[in-house]
């Protein structure tokens, strides 16, 4: 007989709003040890103000969250603020030395992928938001907690620090570990779920299962249902024909039966007629759309970043690219969309060409204008670039702009809503080369459904740099990858092929590092020691002003008992931790001896 998984946090009767809203209403759920639940939904829905009623740091207006005692309960924000004097130590290792968290293996691997390439001793006010991501994300996990809260965790992270935190929260999973995760990653969401919470609509359905077992599910419900949204309907049939015709392991072990879902899609087209649209991307554009003639860019520092690329992009052409951070991805867009010079080579454009290009940031928006307005001064309407006649007003719509929304100030967007709009600006444009960097950014499922949607019947030339595995392979026929040498390599076997060589080249390095590590020089292995006395020793002089300050306390307060008590305990504390740091110097110091 099986035992089931005890409960850790039971909510009954949830009721939260703000002003006239009401965001969750009457919401009972429970989560249980092993649990890796994905929550889902649009922007503004809920979904954080779930996570928060969960573990307390918001309180209800209606209901109770029972929480099982003594459950340690770990929390990563979307947006994680540097505390006064940390560094990069103290945020993702508690402080400790080198040589103390090194003796664990599994937090060797944690520090090897997250905190490659950043300083263990340097400030974490710093750190750009990307590297403070990585390290609050480290500092989570290597502590032992009974459940993680996860908002939005592959923020910032390429595409090979996702598989590996992917196989890393399987790993905690099967030790029990429960988690709570808000992500617009599909893949990620597919890849560690057990079920799917969908905020919407003041409430929360339950599906089992991944990602690609809700969007069976949702559309199952859907023709159960009769739903009235034929629009979303619509999109949700797409997207099921997409997985069912995918890998297998997309669709593998749902928890339903999911014939009736099929006959869903026994009528659903390909996503993309790839002839046609190349066919009416030829007329648009020519023959010649992008090409690159031995191509070098060339840092300031003379190190290589893209060397010697020639390559041809066609019309028609949907490339996605992947690359490790750093790699050169954001360089080869300008580069492609002539904002950039080439250190050496040439880069020609068609003579046709309309290119719109989607950075990572939204500095062209005036934060003054509102959103209708900024959009019909570009054009009130327009003929897309699929034959459909949409007015800007239909287009925002589209984009979840309605009703206060669409004269609200540019300025006040959340930073997904300033996405969608950056989007849509560069569509109203009539493009016939789009190039997207991290077009995934801040946006929620429903609207990368709808960007999918249009991108599936739009006949032009598209090149998408994306840590979105599961956006890449939705709209892109190939896959290259920078892999950090200077070149761009075609990935027949897609971002799986990237991932295996990166796997390979990994186990290589370890093992060449292994073989050499025996010849490192007595001066580098002194050089290092060195470092870790310094620290050590200043660490150890910031301990002893601490105790002597506490003394000086205590001789102040002489005649509070009361007083006294406290501060002895924060001297026991402080002389304790005086203590470690001086085991630490010892250890350190024969390591320099030799």
């Amino acid at each position: 007989m099986a035992v089931s998984a005890p409960n850790l946090i039971n909510a009954e009767g949830l009721t939260k709003g703000y002003g006239t809203r009401i965001l969750l209403d009457q919401v009972s759920l429970g989560l249980s040890a092993g649990d890796v639940i994905g929550v889902v939904g649009r922007n503004g829905d809920g979904k954080s103000t779930l996570l928060g009623l969960l573990t307390g740091s918001v309180e209800p207006d209606a209901g109770r969250v029972i929480r099982t005692g003594g459950i340690s309960v770990a929390v990563l924000a979307q947006a994680e603020e540097p505390t006064g004097g940390q560094d990069v130590r103290d945020l993702a290792l508690g402080g400790r030395p080198d040589h103390a968290w090194a003796a664990d293996p599994r937090q060797r691997r944690i520090v090897a992928h997250l905190l490659a390439g950043i300083e263990l001793d340097t400030a974490v006010s710093d750190l750009s938001g990307g590297e403070r991501r990585r390290a609050a994300l480290a500092g989570l996990l290597t502590g032992r907690h009974d459940l993680l809260v996860l908002d939005e965790p592959t923020n910032h992270l390429d595409v090979e620090a996702v598989d590996w935190l992917a196989q890393h929260l399987r790993e905690l999973q099967e030790r029990g570990v429960a988690m709570l995760v808000v992500s617009h990653d599909r893949w990620f969401l597919d890849a560690i779920c057990t079920r799917i919470w969908e905020v919407h609509d003041a409430q929360v359905d339950d599906y089992e299962g991944g990602y690609a077992a809700y969007v069976l599910a949702r559309a199952e419900r859907s023709r159960q249902a009769g739903a009235n949204e034929q629009r979303r309907r619509n999109l949700v049939r797409k997207e099921l024909a997409w997985l069912r015709r995918g890998a297998p392991a997309r669709t593998s072990k749902p928890k339903f039966r999911i014939e009736a879902a099929n006959e869903l899609i026994a009528d659903v087209p390909e996503p993309r007629d790839r002839l046609e649209l190349s066919k009416f991307a030829m007329a648009r554009l020519g023959k010649d759309v992008i090409d690159l003639a031995d191509a070098s860019v060339v840092l300031p520092d003379g190190r290589p970043l893209l060397s010697r690329i020639t390559w041809s992009i066609g019309p028609g052409d949907r490339i996605g690219l992947v690359g490790a951070n750093g790699s050169g991805k954001s360089t080869l867009l300008r580069l492609l969309a002539g904002e950039q010079r080439p250190s050496a080579g040439r880069v020609k454009h068609g003579l046709t060409l309309r290119l719109a290009h989607l950075s990572q940031h939204v500095t062209e928006l005036d934060d003054e204008d509102r959103v209708l307005a900024s959009v019909n001064r570009l054009r009130a309407e327009t003929r897309l670039a699929t034959g459909r006649d949409a007015s800007a007003a239909n287009l925002l719509e589209e984009f979840g702009f309605t009703g206060d929304r669409l004269v609200t100030r540019i300025g006040e967007l959340s930073g997904g809503e300033r996405r969608r709009l950056q989007f849509l600006r560069l569509l109203v444009g009539e493009p016939n080369v789009l190039l997207l960097d991290e077009p995934t950014n801040d946006l929620d499922i429903d609207t990368l459904t709808v960007i999918e949607d249009y991108l599936d019947s739009w006949p032009g030339t598209l090149v998408v740099a994306s840590h979105d595995r599961y956006f890449l392979e939705r709209v892109c026929d190939v896959e290259y990858a920078l892999r950090g040498d200077g070149s761009v390599a075609m990935l027949p076997g897609g971002v799986d092929q990237y991932l295996a060589e990166r796997a390979a080249a990994g186990q290589l390095e370890r093992a060449t590092g292994r073989a050499t590590e025996s010849r490192v020089s007595d001066a580098a292995r002194a050089r290092t020691a060195r470092k870790e006395l310094a620290r050590l020793e200043s660490q150890l002089d910031k301990a002893g002003r601490a105790i002597e300050r506490l003394h000086a306390r205590m001789a102040e307060s002489a005649s509070d008992y009361s007083q006294l008590t406290k501060l002895q305990v924060e001297l026991d504390t402080a002389e304790t931790r005086q203590s470690q740091l001086e085991e630490a110097w010892l250890l350190a110091a024969e390591d320099a001896e030799g």
